[in-house]
């Protein structure tokens, strides 16, 4: 499914979720936003779909923000009905059974950094920009920037989140808001390095790694040692460790 602010190419079992047709820098209102969650929708429905790749249009921005001329226009009620768009979002995201990698070209702030800390892998070019603009036209950063103080830590997510001010990809790496930095004109060379790796795996033992990725956020350490223990066994439900510890042992009695 391709719209007015969607694209989808797919190469076997990766698919492409382009953001297009929404300004140089990749802005996002609310039919931006519909469209991508539904996008990430249909994903969950397809079987055969291994990883997705989220980016936006050209090399300015992966997502500059949230439409501020849409946004100056909202009272209480619809300011409720926007940001929790844009929450489903991010949660459609996050409940993709399959890995999700944030392509991190040019900007991406605001609504755009919640929307690329909720993807599980989070690739940038050295140019890349990041922050949370958002105390600077008079609003709180809120919905998943919940998750910055886990990946960043307190101290990193007080900065970004009360100053406003923008870090350099160099920095967002040290900080780990984002895996890996690529030299210029490397970003897509690495993203295909990733996908090409995450398909070669089992894919039901990729989909489980990401299940309580995820459920552990949520969970003692004590209750994610015991559910992980129930999900390891049934992985051999699968066949996969079978097949996959058989092909190591093959390749290691052969060197």
């Amino acid at each position: 499914m391709s719209g007015r602010f969607v694209k989808l190419a797919r190469d076997g079992g990766v698919v492409i979720i382009e953001l297009i047709n929404s300004k140089p820098l990749n802005i996002i209102g609310s039919s931006a936003i519909s469209e991508l969650t539904d996008a990430f929708r249909a994903v969950v429905k397809d079987g055969d779909v291994r990883v997705v790749v989220l980016r936006g249009t050209g090399e300015k921005a992966f997502i500059g923000g949230a439409d501020i001329n849409e946004m100056v226009t909202l009272d209480r009620s619809s300011a409720v009905a926007f940001i929790r768009r844009l929450a489903d979002l991010c949660e459609a995201i996050r409940e993709c059974p399959v890995p999700v990698i944030a392509r991190l070209a040019g900007w991406c702030l605001g609504g755009g950094l919640e929307v690329a800390m909720s993807c599980d892998l989070r690739i940038a070019e050295a140019g890349a920009k990041f922050g949370m603009p958002e105390v600077a036209v008079g609003i709180p950063s809120v919905i998943h920037s919940a998750l910055m103080p886990k990946l960043i830590g307190a101290s990193h997510a007080a900065w970004l989140l009360l100053t406003g001010e923008t870090i350099d990809a160099d920095t967002a790496v040290s900080w780990g808001l984002v895996h890996e930095v690529t030299a210029p004109g490397e970003l897509d060379v690495r993203i295909a390095e990733l996908t090409r790796k995450l398909t070669g795996f089992g894919p039901q033992a990729v989909r489980q790694q990401k299940h309580l990725l995820n459920r552990w956020l949520d969970m003692t350490v004590y209750g994610a040692v015991e559910d992980s223990i129930e999900q390891f066994g049934l992985a051999f439900l699968t066949g996969e460790p079978q097949h996959h510890m058989r092909q190591f042992l093959s390749r290691k009695r052969d060197k």
